[in-house]
């Protein structure tokens, strides 16, 4: 089963975190699509306007199920080896879901200010579509 990571190209966190989850992932579980590539955005209805909201998640064999920011970073985390002990661990802490959401809209609102914008856009070495 494929899950399509969503993420901002051009943003350095979100190219940065896209290269880690390619590296520990070797596409077993997700490719990737940059919020630039608009033509394939459009096969799944989104939109670059729906990706203003942070990175998505959508479930390859489902694409109408769908995650988007903080929830899509902890649905990538609970597919992960051992992620489930992380994610309920992070749940069951009192606020710590409230955190982790405001936490994400800041990033997301500041990512460029905060790391830097590309010149050129990230393009994964698992892109949609890709058999490995």
């Amino acid at each position: 089963m494929k899950y399509h990571v969503i993420y901002d190209g051009k943003c350095n966190l979100c190219a940065t975190f896209a290269q880690l989850l390619e590296q520990f992932d070797r596409g077993e579980i997700f490719d990737y699509i940059p919020m630039q590539d608009e033509a394939t955005l459009t096969e799944f209805g989104i939109t670059a306007k729906d990706c203003e909201a942070g990175m998505i998640l959508v479930d390859g064999n489902q694409p109408a199920k769908r995650w988007q920011g903080s929830d899509a970073a902890e649905e990538i985390a609970h597919l992960l080896p051992l992620g489930d002990l992380f994610v309920n661990a992070y749940r069951a802490i009192p606020g710590m879901k409230w955190v982790g959401d405001r936490s994400y809209e800041q990033i997301r609102d500041n990512r460029y200010q905060w790391f830097g914008k590309r010149d050129k856009t990230y393009d994964s070495n698992f892109p949609f579509r890709c058999d490995k």
